[in-house]
């Protein structure tokens, strides 16, 4: 492939998602949230150059952010150089008819340890803190705030929209 098929394939969706129905933003809105809160683990890509990575990861979601303990990992090399991550939840393959999944683009940080927001994340995912406190090592904390979530949802199409919908957050 040239440069020139890369970006064809590239923009394949680009005419098609510009005609389709699109579906009102609370309404889209209210089905993100919805499939996020109905799932609880997801595909983390962190990366910075050459160093990619690709972590199947659990989250919580609440606060209009996903949150994530982790004791460590590769995934940390991209993050201290990079903080735009890239997420991916997503239903096993039961046919197009069936599609479901979501990519969601955003920024990461690496909260501070017993700060009143890791705090507050670990009381919502009901982790005691004397537990996370005797540790042998501090538990991470890695919060992303979505800017863009790209949905595929075959459902959709039932009620006269388009499969794929995309919400940006601005």
């Amino acid at each position: 492939m040239n440069h020139e098929d890369y970006k064809k394939a590239a923009d394949h969706w680009k005419p098609i998602d510009a005609a389709s129905v699109k579906m009102p933003r609370e309404e889209l809105l209210a089905a993100i949230e919805s499939y996020i809160l109905a799932n609880d683990t997801c595909a983390l890509a962190t990366g910075s150059g050459s160093q990619i990575r690709n972590t199947p990861i659990e989250y919580t979601y609440h606060d209009r952010a996903f949150w994530m303990f982790s004791e460590g990992g590769e995934k940390f090399l991209g993050l201290e150089q990079n903080k735009n991550v890239c997420l991916a939840i997503f239903d096993k393959y039961a046919g197009f008819a069936k599609l479901k999944g979501m990519q969601v683009q955003g920024v990461a940080e690496i909260v501070e340890p017993f700060s009143e927001e890791y705090l507050k994340a670990a009381e919502f995912k009901k982790i005691p803190i004397e537990m996370l406190k005797k540790l042998p090592e501090v538990m991470n904390l890695i919060k992303i705030v979505p800017e863009r979530i790209d949905f595929l949802n075959s459902d959709f199409k039932k009620d006269g929209y388009g499969s794929r919908q995309e919400h940006v957050y601005f």
